[in-house]
C-alpha cells in the first residue's frame, strides 16, 4: 500500500476522534446540519487530495467540490476555516501558453479563497446593511499598506508579475478580511466563526501529536502523490525528538495553529456543560502544543491566557494564579521525570538550541544595519547585502524569522509602520469597544477579550516567524473577526442604549 494512503486511513481515524469529541461538545452550538456539512466538506476535500494523484485533478475536482457544497452555507466564512488546515497548502504554477513564464500559482488556500471567499464577496458587496469597504480606519491603513506593496514591487520586476501579485494581494489579504468582517454579522456566527477554527486546530493537534509520538509526518507523502515540489514537510527534530508539522508545512506554523485554537478554545469552553469533556479539550491542547516543539508560540500561548485573563472578571486573583502556578510548576518540572527535559527546550530557560536565540538577536543587529541604508521604503536587493549574506545557513539560506524584519527589509519603516498601525488600530478599537461593555461575564465581552488576546499573541509570535505558509492568512482572517465584532457589539450596545431609554 503506498505510503500516502496509510497516512490517508491514519488522517481519517484520527480526524474521526475529534469529530466525535466535537459532535458531542461543540455541535450543540452551533445551527443545525452545519456540524454535519462541515464532516462532509471535510472529509470531501481530505480525500479528493489524497486520491487524485495528480494536482490539477486535485484542483479542478476541489474548486468544483468546494463551490457546490458552500452553496449551503449562510456562514461561508467559517466553512472556510474549517477546511483551511484539511490539506497541506501544496501550489502548482498555471501554464503561460509560452506568452508569460506562467499565468499564476495556484495554493490550496487560493483554492478555497476563489472557491469560498469570492463567492461570499460577490454576495456581501453592495448588499444593504453591509458596511462599505473603507468606513473603518484599519480599513484604510489596510488600502494604502496593499498599494504601498505593488507599487515597491513594480521597482524591479515584470507588469505581468505585478499583476499576478495584485491577485494574490486579493486572494489572500483582501479577501479573507473582507468576507470575515462583513460576512460575519451576529454573535451566533462569530461564535461559528471560533468553532470552526477550533475543531480545524483539535485535528492538526491531535496529528502532531501523533506525529511526535510515532516519528511519521503523516502529510509528507502527499506532496509526491500529486507530483507537485514542496520542499515545507522536512523531518526535524529538537533534543532527540520529532517535531510535528501536520497538514501546517512547518512545525512553528503548527504551533501557531495550535495556540490560536487554544484562544478559540477560551472562548468556547464555558459553554461545554461536561467537564471531563471540558478538560479532555484542555489537554490535548496542551499536548498539541508541545508536540511541535516550538518556543515562541510556547511564549505567545502564555501571553495570550495572561492577557484573556488579565481583561476578564476577577482579573487580579486570576492573574496571581496564573503567575504562581508557573512558579510553582518550574521547580516540580526538576523533580518530575522527564521534567529536566522540558526545561532545557523552553526558551532563555533551556540550553537546546540556543544559538537559535542568538540567530535571532543577530538577525536584529544585522537587518537595522541594512534598513539604515534604505529606510523608508526597503529594498529588492537586501539580501546581496554583506550583513544578510553573514546570515547565511548551513542549508544555503537566509531564514528572516522576523515578521517585522522581513516587512522593514522589503517595504521600509513606511510598509512597517502601515502593518503595525492596522494591527494597533484594531487594537485600540477593540480595547475601547470592550471598555463601554459593562457586564465582563457577558458572551458579548468574552468574545471580544479573546479576540483581543488572541491577536495581542499572534503580534508576538509572528516576532520569531516569517509570514510563510498560512501564517499571514490567519492574522488578516483574525484582524477580520475582530472588525466584525466591533460592529456587532457598537449595534448591540445601541440598541441595549435604547431598549433601557424606552424602559426608562
Amino acid at each position: 500500500m503506498p505510503e500516502h494512503i496509510r497516512a490517508l486511513v491514519v488522517i481519517l481515524f484520527l480526524a474521526t476522534i475529534i469529530f466525535v469529541f466535537a459532535r458531542k461538545t461543540l455541535a450543540p452550538q452551533l445551527p443545525p446540519n452545519v456540524f454535519k456539512r462541515w464532516c462532509v466538506a471535510w472529509y470531501g476535500i481530505t480525500l479528493i487530495a489524497f486520491l487524485a494523484h495528480n494536482f490539477w485533478i486535485f484542483v479542478i475536482g476541489g474548486a468544483l467540490f468546494l463551490i457546490f457544497i458552500s452553496k449551503k452555507y449562510q456562514n461561508r466564512f467559517a466553512l472556510f476555516l474549517v477546511l483551511l488546515l484539511a490539506v497541506p497548502n501544496v501550489a502548482g504554477e498555471v501554464s503561460g501558453l509560452g506568452i508569460i513564464n506562467y499565468l499564476m500559482a495556484v495554493d490550496y488556500v487560493r483554492l478555497l479563497s476563489l472557491s469560498i471567499l469570492l463567492p461570499a464577496y460577490l454576495a456581501l458587496r453592495g448588499k444593504p446593511g453591509v458596511p462599505s469597504f473603507g468606513k473603518t480606519w484599519p480599513d484604510r491603513i489596510l488600502l494604502i499598506y496593499l498599494l504601498l506593496d505593488l507599487a515597491l514591487r513594480m521597482r524591479d520586476t515584470t507588469f505581468s508579475d505585478t499583476m499576478r501579485w495584485t491577485l494574490y494581494n486579493f486572494t489572500d489579504i483582501f479577501l479573507p478580511y473582507y468576507v470575515a468582517s462583513r460576512g460575519i454579522k451576529t454573535l451566533e456566527q462569530l461564535k461559528e466563526a471560533g468553532i470552526a477554527f477550533l475543531i480545524a486546530g483539535l485535528i492538526v493537534g491531535l496529528v502532531g501529536i501523533f506525529e511526535h509520538l510515532r516519528f511519521w509526518l503523516l502529510y509528507s507523502s502527499l506532496p509526491y502523490a500529486l507530483d507537485v515540489d514542496w520542499d515545507m514537510a522536512a523531518y526535524l527534530s529538537r533534543s532527540d525528538e520529532l517535531r510535528a508539522i501536520a497538514s501546517a508545512g512547518h512545525s512553528i506554523v503548527l504551533g501557531y495553529i495550535v495556540m490560536l485554537a487554544i484562544g478559540m478554545y477560551l472562548m468556547i469552553a464555558q459553554s461545554i456543560n461536561n467537564k471531563l469533556w471540558r478538560w479532555a479539550g484542555a489537554v490535548l491542547l496542551l499536548g498539541a502544543l508541545y508536540a511541535p516543539l516550538s518556543r515562541g508560540p510556547w511564549v505567545g500561548a502564555a501571553a495570550l491566557v495572561f492577557i484573556w485573563l488579565a481583561l476578564g472578571p476577577q482579573a487580579i486573583k486570576r492573574v496571581s494564579m496564573m503567575v504562581f502556578a508557573g512558579l510553582v510548576a518550574l521547580p516540580l518540572l526538576t523533580v518530575v521525570p522527564g521534567g529536566d527535559k522540558i526545561i532545557d527546550l523552553l526558551p532563555f530557560v533551556g540550553k537546546v538550541e540556543s544559538e537559535n536565540i542568538d540567530y535571532r538577536k543577530k538577525l536584529i543587529d544585522n537587518a537595522t544595519i541594512v534598513i539604515e541604508r534604505n529606510p523608508w521604503f526597503g529594498s529588492v536587493n537586501y539580501l546581496n547585502e554583506p550583513e544578510m549574506r553573514d546570515m547565511l545557513q548551513g542549508q544555503g539560506i537566509i531564514d528572516i524569522v522576523n515578521t517585522y524584519i522581513a516587512i522593514a527589509l522589503q517595504r521600509g519603516l513606511v510598509g512597517l509602520g502601515l502593518f503595525i498601525g492596522f494591527f494597533a488600530s484594531v487594537l485600540l478599537i477593540l480595547l475601547k469597544t470592550l471598555r463601554r461593555i459593562p457586564d465582563r461575564r457577558s458572551e458579548l465581552h468574552l468574545y471580544g477579550r479573546t479576540l483581543f488576546a488572541s491577536l495581542s499573541a499572534i503580534l508576538l509570535t509572528i516576532l520569531t516567524v516569517s509570514s510563510i505558509i498560512v501564517i499571514p492568512i490567519i492574522y488578516w482572517s483574525m484582524a477580520g473577526l475582530a472588525i466584525a465584532y466591533i460592529f456587532i457589539a457598537r449595534k448591540t450596545l445601541a440598541e441595549q442604549g435604547g431598549s433601557r431609554l424606552s424602559q426608562g
